[in-house]
């Protein structure tokens, strides 16, 4: 069994037990969060799609840690300028462990 989950603007393919990382989610770690933005689950060889979600279908997790995303840098240049610019970012995350799919 496995479902197409929508959390903060992108959509995830999950099972039970899988591990995944969001974008930062206000919670404490080891509290419960219950997802309603199911778009599809499939368990055994039917499938329930949503219009656009299902309802009565959640998807609850456990908060595991609050990590950040490696570092990504821009780097601006502009010949002939003197002009250099180097910005770094560092996503913050949530991971996330599936405990429940209900249909």
């Amino acid at each position: 069994m496995y479902v197409v989950l929508k959390a903060g603007g992108k959509q995830y393919k999950l099972e039970k037990n899988d591990e995944f990382l969001i974008n930062r989610i206000s919670g404490k770690e080891s509290s419960v969060i219950k997802f309603k933005n199911v778009l599809l689950v499939k368990e055994k060889s039917s499938y329930h799609i949503g219009k656009p979600y299902l309802k009565d279908a959640y998807v609850t997790c456990e908060i595991l840690s609050h990590p950040r995303a490696r570092k990504v840098v821009a780097f601006k240049y502009k010949r002939r300028k003197s002009h250099k610019a180097k910005i770094g970012h560092r996503q913050d995350l949530t991971k996330l462990k599936v405990k429940e799919i209900k249909i």
